[in-house]
Formats: structure tokens, sequence, C-alpha cells
């Protein structure tokens, strides 16, 4: 089947008339010529009013009219429209320069001989008009009346931000010569990319993981109106700004939330995405129009967009476009000749380019090459990217993205410009130094460049010059420094003991999953008067399954729009209910939006001087696996809270299968040096962790606060025991305890379990004592990952300070008088107990559901991983057999016994809990 031309151009340009006969083509000349003739006497203003009015005739007509997603390949704003710009242009253009020299002479020094830590020139290059035009007008900083914007950085543009903090005095050349060694250059160091947690008074957003900033930016905007809406802070005068590559819009989680702003009318977002039309190894989109392409997915959305494609070179050519044959070429020609393009000459455009048709041929017949060339693209114009940020700004009602096409490498010359390898190359020959200078009208001299190439020397004309004072000063105006991070904020006042006693009492005769004895422990800590309205409670669309609905009538749900249809159980106890002022996040079926709301409600007691405690809940198996580089981006914007999994087990959660059975996550969290991980195995063991999280994170005396607490609870109820009269509370918190000490004489075994597996080795205690005689010591192990750190901590404290006595680790020391073997049973697989084993000297054997979980009874499923309580039996057995210590024969008469091959004879758990 034939495609359409409609069909084919629809990802370029929207097919208005393509697919339609023109049945009278002179009426159709006099309509055309209407509107010229309105264009040209009241404007564009006017004639968009127009058109607007009869495309909303055209619909109450019930005339089909398609839907506009592409506009012609030209400025959205027109050159008549544009407000005139501010500043002193002059001034601007001088120091941009200074900093695009700077950032790129960073980068190149930091390829010098001996240090190879390589950068990225060209990005900055590119964008340096675009944040540039932020810094002057838009941009403002933590002092500013209003409480200043948030801004996030293109990752690879980081060399920029440094020259631009270099300019102001900020950093030194020293400084400079740090780029990228972190821990041999200390105290002059910059890091590669934007990471607070190495720069914690310098960035506040990490963004090179492509993606993650997008989505971070929206919930960020969303963060700022909850705190206004809450009444925790007045955030009305505050701006989101998110700058993007156009490569990095593939990314799924750039496009992917976008949803949420448009629904939630976030106008205090806007998105600036600079379209060099390249990706890391070439273009983006080298048949198509990835501007085009955006622009449609972004108005699909229902953002409003601003294209920023021309510079002002361009309007008296579009000016004179009397037959619109120069607006088809823009409109027609694909992305890999635009690239080429910029990586040609003059006379390679007007040959190309203007030479498609004899009409624009003689639109620049009295251009010289030269001229052509410098017809630059708009992003790199100052009147264009001032009227797009200003238009984005007072736009009210929906988020704005600006498109804005550049050139990558845009003046390092002719090797940089446009290439496909640009984004990888680090250095520049020492010609190149010379013409990167003369474009930029640099005062250093060849004999300076010629004295050493590997290090060409900075420039800065002095703090008294006067577009350094203008700099400063626009600066001063607009509320101080940006990328800035400020630590100092409100502390909080802490629950008292009294909401820690329902973790206290235990469930009595009542059975509790570990999952509903946190969610009572939360209910509690909400209602505490001063501490409760801190409290971030975040969920993914399965709140009823963690039994957090029961907030839904009190806490409430926020949105910012309120409840305005009749709710279908509003007569229920447990009605689902909305409001603007909600306490509750429900992002939906939503893990990635879910942590981007995290991480903004943790970071700000930095962002915003105002502390959140979010507390995330989600299935344990949607957290780390499918969320993982959020949460290390988390973790580098140094946030605080508690991230709940729950539903946790390889074999707890019964009929769900495969990819609900989660028995690894503590492994994934253990590879997070921000996440201090648990497994309780009851709710008073719950309450203390909470507790001293809660100590450690927001009471304002621990080293080392910027953590974020991971617990897995589950979903298999039990009776949940009282807290023990004299529990070993710090055994507790650091990572085990005795939980229950041997009740006869016999052979000696350990049985260390966590979680949900507890029940199972305190069972197993039992029939060994019954019906072996032997003896077994059940230790709760409630983070095996902290006993790991600790015991690496102590490993690395005796490395480095030979000849002193060495520490023994906490593990080591809870066990020093415990004899036997140790078995070691988690709901998990080997190798989270097998963390701990090289810290004991006992004789170590683990218990763990490796290989794929599935769905069955929690019985049959314990059985099959040999992880129930009869194999713990039967692996102690088969120790303490080795050693002499029971009959040889005991380990098989109790495998043959308690038919350890047949998962249907398996008992280990009960059927209660819903998935």
């Amino acid at each position: 089947m034939d495609v359409s031309v409609g069909e084919e151009t629809s990802h370029i340009l929207s097919g208005l008339t393509n697919q339609l006969p023109d049945r009278d083509p002179d009426e159709t000349a006099e309509w055309i010529e209407s509107l010229d003739s309105l264009i040209e006497e009241r404007g564009t203003a006017r004639a968009q009013y127009i058109m607007r009015s009869l495309l909303q005739r055209a619909g109450s007509q019930s005339v089909g009219v398609p839907m506009v997603t592409t506009t012609d390949f030209v400025n959205t704003i027109p050159a008549d429209q544009e407000p005139e710009f501010p500043g002193n242009e002059e001034f601007e253009r001088r120091y941009r320069a200074y900093m695009r020299w700077n950032a790129a002479i960073m980068v190149h020094r930091a390829q010098r001989p001996g240090i190879g830590v390589g950068g990225h020139i060209s990005t900055y290059a590119g964008a340096a008009t675009l944040y540039e035009v932020g810094f002057n007008h838009f941009f403002r900083g933590k002092d500013h009346p209003g409480g200043g914007d948030q801004v996030f950085f293109q990752g690879h543009a980081s060399p920029g931000m440094y020259a631009r903090a270099f300019m102001e005095g900020r950093l030194s050349e020293e400084d400079l010569d740090g780029f990228r060694q972190e821990k041999s250059r200390e105290g002059h160091a910059l890091s590669s990319y934007p990471h607070p947690r190495m720069m914690p008074e310098f960035w506040e957003f990490p963004t090179v993981s492509m993606g993650i900033g997008p989505m971070n930016a929206i919930y960020q905007a969303q963060t700022n109106r909850y705190l206004h809406n809450r009444g925790i802070k007045d955030t009305s005068d505050q701006h989101v700004w998110a700058f993007l590559g156009d490569g990095e819009m593939d990314e799924p989680e750039s496009r992917g939330l976008l949803q949420l702003a448009a629904n939630e009318n976030l106008d205090n977002l806007t998105f600036v995405v600079n379209c060099n039309l390249q990706r890391l190894d070439g273009p983006v989109r080298g048949n198509g129009k990835i501007i085009q392409e955006l622009e449609a997915f972004f108005r699909g959305a229902g953002w409003n967009v601003i294209k920023v494609i021309w510079g002002r070179e361009w309007d008296s050519l579009l000016a004179r476009d009397d037959n619109n044959q120069l607006v088809k070429i823009m409109n027609e020609t694909l992305d890999g000749d635009y690239q080429t393009y910029k990586a040609e000459s003059g006379g390679f455009v007007r040959e190309h380019f203007f030479g498609k048709t004899p009409e624009t041929k003689e639109l620049v017949a009295d251009y010289s090459d030269e001229q052509i060339w410098n017809l630059k693209r708009g992003g790199h114009d100052y009147w264009k990217v001032y009227a797009a940020y200003k238009a984005a700004t007072e736009f009210k009602g929906k988020p704005t993205v600006v498109l804005a096409m550049t050139v990558k490498g845009y003046g390092l010359g002719p090797h940089f410009e446009g290439r496909n390898a640009t984004h990888q190359m680090k250095k520049m020959t020492l010609q190149d130094l010379k013409d990167f200078r003369d474009h930029l009208r640099i005062p250093i001299t060849d004999e300076q460049l010629e004295a050493d190439p590997y290090q060409p020397p900075y420039y800065h004309p002095g703090q008294d010059a006067p577009e350094i004072q203008y700099m400063m000063q626009r600066r001063k105006e607009l509320g101080g420094f940006l990328p800035e991070r400020r630590d100092p904020h409100e502390g909080i006042a802490l629950p008292d003991d009294k909401s820690f006693e329902v973790a206290k009492r235990g469930s009595g005769k009542q059975q509790a999953a570990t999952t509903m004895a946190f969610v009572r422990l939360l209910k509690d800590l909400m209602r505490d008067k001063e501490f409760g309205r801190r409290v971030v409670p975040i969920v993914p669309d399965e709140a009823r399954t963690f039994g957090m609905d029961a907030f839904f009538p009190t806490a409430k749900i926020y949105n910012p729009k309120g409840q305005n249809y009749l709710s279908v159980d509003r007569d229920l106890v447990l009605a689902y209910k909305e409001s603007p002022a909600g306490q509750i996040l429900h992002a939906g079926i939503n893990e990635a939006g879910s942590i981007a709301a995290f991480t903004a409600a943790g970071t700000s007691y930095a962002t915003h001087g105002e502390t959140l405690v979010p507390i995330y809940v989600f299935y344990s198996m949607f957290g780390f696996q499918r969320t993982g580089d959020g949460i290390w981006a988390a973790a580098d914007q140094m946030a605080r809270g508690f991230i709940i999994g729950a539903t946790a087990g390889r074999t707890t959660l019964t009929g769900e299968g495969t990819q609900h059975a989660d028995g690894h996550s503590p492994i994934l969290a253990s590879t997070n040096p921000a996440v201090v991980a648990y497994d309780p195995a009851y709710g008073y063991e719950i309450g203390h962790i909470v507790k001293s999280g809660l100590e450690r994170m927001y009471g304002g005396k621990h080293p080392n606060p910027n953590v974020m607490y991971y617990l897995t609870v589950y979903n298999e109820p039990i009776v949940q025991p009282a807290e023990p009269e004299e529990l070993d509370v710090e055994g507790v918190v650091r990572g085990i305890y005795l939980l229950a000490p041997a009740k006869i004489d016999g052979p000696r075994t350990q049985l260390l379990a966590s979680g949900v597996s507890v029940p199972w080795a305190l069972e197993a205690q039992q029939i060994l004592a019954e019906e072996w005689g032997v003896s077994a010591d059940v230790w709760s192990v409630t983070s095996w990952n902290e006993l790991r750190r600790d015991g690496l901590a102590a490993e690395e404290e005796a490395f480095l300070n030979p000849g002193q006595e060495p520490r023994q680790p906490f593990v080591t020391q809870q066990l020093a008088g415990a004899t036997g073997p140790i078995v070691a049973v988690t709901d998990y697989m080997k190798a989270v107990p097998d963390q701990i084993r090289q810290f004991l000297p006992n004789e170590f054997a683990t218990l763990g559901a490796d290989d794929f979980g599935f769905a069955d009874t929690r019985a049959a499923a314990r059985r099959y991983f040999h992880i129930d309580s009869h194999s713990v039996v039967v692996r102690a057995l088969q120790m303490l057999a080795r050693r002499g210590e029971v009959d040889a024969d005991a380990p098989r008469q109790a495998f043959d016994r308690y038919r350890l091959n047949d998962v249907n004879a398996g008992s280990t758990g009960n059927a209660g809990g819903e998935s």
C-alpha cells in the first residue's frame, strides 16, 4: 500500500490539506490573501486570535479540522511580537565569550599529559546562550524575596557553570585545574558533573544520568506547589527550569511523566531542550526532525510549546519569502542535512540549501558566503532566547517547553562544530586554540598559547572590568549566585515516645503482618501534633494492598484541583478523598514518579529550608530493581527519608509469581552507600529502627544524616509479640540480637534469621529440642547489610592502623560466646546472609531462595527452596553430625521423616494475608 504525502511527512509537519482536493483554487487564494492582509495590517497577534476563533467555530459546526500538533519549522514567536531585549548585549556577549573560553580550556587542561581525566567541551559551547540569558535575566537565587528558582543543569554542560563561577570569583584557577580530580586535588576539586554529594555547597540537582533530571524537575515543581497548598511555605514566586538534550529526550523517563505536569497545570515549570540535533554518537534523527517530533509530543501531552529555531539574521529573509519557498525548504530539510551544513561552509549552504529553488537562491543573491555562514540558529541569539523565556514564565495554566536549535561545539572550529565525534573530543590542537581565541576575541597572544599548548591560560579581565561589574549586579538583583546549595534549615520536633507505643504493644491475639505493624506506627506518627504535618506518605497505586486506605479520609490524597466528582465510595468509612491540602502523594501506577516525588520531598530541607519526611511505600520488587537509578540520584542529592519495600520476600507473596517475588532487594540496596537497609521481623523492631532513623536523619546530631532507611515488610500475618522487657535495643538498631536463647542443654547450634523467616527459626528451635535433643539459640538479624558494613569498616580500620589492637565487628562481638555451627535462613537469596560469613569463626551454612520465584502456597514454595523450618532442622543436624555431636544417621532420618523433597509436605507459614 502506498503511503500518502500527508502520512509521509506527518512527523515533520501536520498535514492539514495534503489529503483533501481543492475544488475552488480561486476562492482558496482569496481566503489566503485575506489572512495575509490581516497579518500585514493588524499583526500576528490579531491573526492568531482570528484563526483560533475560526477553529473554535469550525469545531462547534462539526467541521472536521485535524489537531495541529506541529507547526512550520520557524520560530513560534513572530519577530513583531518579540519584546525588547532589556540587557547590555555587548557586556553579556563579552563575558559569555570569556566563559566559553575558560570552560573549554578547563577541559583541555584536564586532558594534559599525566592527568588525562577528560571532560566534554562541546555541550556548553553550543548551549552558552541558553544558560546566559537565564543567568542574566531569569534565574533567581536563594536570596530573592520569592525564595529563588530551582535549575536542573544539563550534566555535560557542567564546565560552563564552573567557568561562570570563576568569573564571579567563587572559584579560582586552582579550582578549575582540579576538574575531575576529586581526591588527588581535594580542597580544589570539581566534580565531573552536577553531583551535590561531591560538591554539597555548589550543586543542587544531579542530572547526568539521562532521563532522571526531567522526572525530578517535574516532581520538584509539584513539590513546590505541595508545600504551598499545605501551608508549609509560600512558593508561588519560584520557578523550576530543566535544561535537557534532544538526544536525552529519547529516554523513556524524559517523556514518560509529562502528563503529571500538564494535569496539575504546573506553569511554574519550564523545560529548555538544547536541540543541537546530535546525541553522543551521531544525529538524533538524521532522517527526520527531532524538534518537530518533540513539538508534537509535548503539545499532545498538554504542554505549551515555544520553538526557537532561527536567529535574527533570518528575519528579513523570512519577511521577503512571499511564496513560502524558504519555509518549505526549512520544513523539508532533514536534521542530518542541517548537521552537515554546519560542518561545511557558507558556499556549501548557498548551493545545497538556498539553491534548492530559484526563489530562495535569489533571496541570498546579494549575500556573501560569510554572511550566509553567519545566519545563526535561534539558540545562539540572545533576542530570540530572551523572548522565549519571557513568554514561558508569563504563560499561565500549562508547563512550557522551549525547543531551541543550536550547534554542538559552536565556535570551537571546523574540527568540532557539528561533527559526530564532537561529544568525545576533549582537547584542541594549537590551531584550534588560536581559531577559538580569534572567534571569541580573547586577549591572549600566540606566544602565550605556544608556550605550553597543553596548558593555555584562563582569562579573566578582573573584577573591576565594567562587564564583570554588570554581571555581578545582575546576579545581585536576581537574588544571588546559582547554582548554590544551602544546608542550614529549621529543625523539626521529633515525635515523643508515646508515638511508638503501638509498636511495642504487639498485636495481642490478633494476627498482623509487619506491613500492618508499620502502617499502624505511621498512623500514630502522623497524629503527632508538631511532627505529623511534616510526614509525606508516598504510594503508587497500591495503598489498599498496604492497608494505607485508612489514611484517605483523614490525611487525604493531594490533588491541587481537589475532588470535583461524586465519589463512588463516598458513604464508606474509608472513602477515597482528594484535596488541595492533602498529605498523601499518590502517584498512580508510577514507581519512577514516586521516587522522583520522594527525592524532591527528601531534599526539601536543603532546597527550601523546610524539612519534609517522605515515607515511600511500594511493592518491594518494584523498588530497587525498577527505580535503582532514581534511588541513586536521590542519594547523590542527599535525600533523607524512609523507603518501605512492602510485600517483600521470595515466597511470602504467594500467588503473584516471578515478577512479584522479591528475593534480592537487600542485595541491591547494599550497592547504594546512602541506603541503610533493615529486614525486621516484628513491629517492636520496626519501632526502634524508625525512631533511630528519625534521630539520625532529623535529630541534628549524627555526623552523616544524609541517608535513606530501607525497611522490608511482609504481608504474612502473625501474632506480633509485645516488646521483651530486657530487649537489646542496640542490637536491634545495629543489626543483630539474641531473640530466643536455647531452653535445653545439648549439642549447640546457632540459628540466624531475619524478617519473615524468624518464626521459621523459632519453630526449628522447638523441633530440634523436642525431637533431636539439640540446643539452638535464635538470633534476629535486623540488618545483614549494616552488619557487613560495620565488619568491613573494622577491617579497614585495622588495615590503616597497623600495630593497634583491631576493633572487633559488632556481629563478632554479639556472637562471641555462641558456640556451634551457624545456620542462616531468610526469604532471600543466599547472598544476603552470606554478607557476614567472613566475620564469624563458626562453621556457617546458608539457606536461601535463589533462582526465580513462582506462584504457589507459602508452604510449598518454602519447601521447594528448602528454607522452611524442617530444612533448617536438617541442615543443623548435618553440620552437627559432621562434628560428631549427633548421631551420624540423624540427618538422613530427619530428611526422610520430614519428606524434604516433597513440596506438598511443607507446612511452614500460613495462607493468610492478601497480595
